[in-house]
């Protein structure tokens, strides 16, 4: 389904019903799809609304807005036009960056907060020429398969998963493309997240060589007074796709605890 958000068309994956809702937040260079495993398995629980960003996915793709404070723009937008009343949002990497910000804004609604391999709040600490090869990571097939093996993944993907990787990360728009790197990854909203006031869950994956846990622990965690981390052996950076049954046990008994309790009139 498509939605007009924040003036643009943002395009979203709606499976499941329930009192709470899941907004799953994807990575730079995948789609609403990153959630594909995990939003199934947990539909007979949950209502899910997985989000295509600004220029990924079937979303619209328009020449300018994406920094942070868009994509959180882009996606209260679509809470609020589908009345989300109790919901947990879940960021994945770059998305987890994005649900950073707006969990810290204590937006109506908000029941909980997953990080999933989250971008920490802090500017990524690259050098200029390693954002400019970063930039070009998703160029091509070649590319994004070396990406793929050599940073995204310790565990291999079914083939069918690398498949819809590879078509996600070639079918961004240049401009979704080159924000994360060049900008959106050098915004700094470590003030921001220490106003975070919801449960918090940090999954991350032990192999991960994008946004390891100690990097997480360091950068995050010491802000953020009610998170837990929970850190994923043998896994990399793509644990919806490399350990889609583990993250979503790991974000079912999450939400379970963050669902509307029921006061009994007796």
């Amino acid at each position: 389904m498509n939605i007009a958000s924040n003036g643009i068309r943002i395009h979203v994956e709606e499976q499941g019903l329930g009192e709470l809702s899941l907004v799953f937040l994807h990575y730079w260079g995948g789609s609403s799809r990153t959630w594909r495993h995990v939003t199934t398995a947990l539909a007979p629980s949950f209502r899910t609304v997985a989000v295509d960003h600004r220029g990924w996915g079937q979303s619209d793709a328009p020449m300018s807005g994406y920094g942070l404070d868009d994509l959180a723009a882009d996606a209260l937008g679509v809470i609020e036009a589908l009345n989300l009343k109790s919901y947990v949002l879940v960021g994945h990497s770059m998305g987890g960056k994005v649900a950073q910000l707006l969990a810290s804004r204590q937006p109506a609604g908000l029941a909980g907060l997953v990080l999933v391999a989250p971008s920490p709040p802090s500017p990524m600490v690259m050098p200029v020429e390693a954002r400019e090869r970063m930039a070009h990571a998703y160029s091509s097939r070649q590319a994004v398969e070396m990406t793929l093996d050599h940073v995204l993944t310790a565990r291999a993907l079914s083939a069918e998963d690398r498949e819809q990787v590879i078509a996600d990360s070639l079918s961004g728009s240049p401009q979704a493309k080159a924000a994360w790197p060049q900008h959106a990854s050098q915004e700094d909203i470590t003030a921001q997240v220490t106003a975070i006031r919801v449960p918090t869950l940090v999954i991350a994956g032990e192999d991960d060589r994008v946004d390891p846990p100690a990097v997480l622990r360091e950068e995050l965690m010491s802000r953020i007074g009610q998170a837990e981390l929970h850190v994923l052996p043998g896994v990399g950076h793509l644990s919806p796709l490399e350990a889609a049954a583990d993250l979503t046990e790991l974000i079912r008994d999450f939400a379970m605890l963050a669902q509307p309790r029921q006061i009994s009139s007796n």
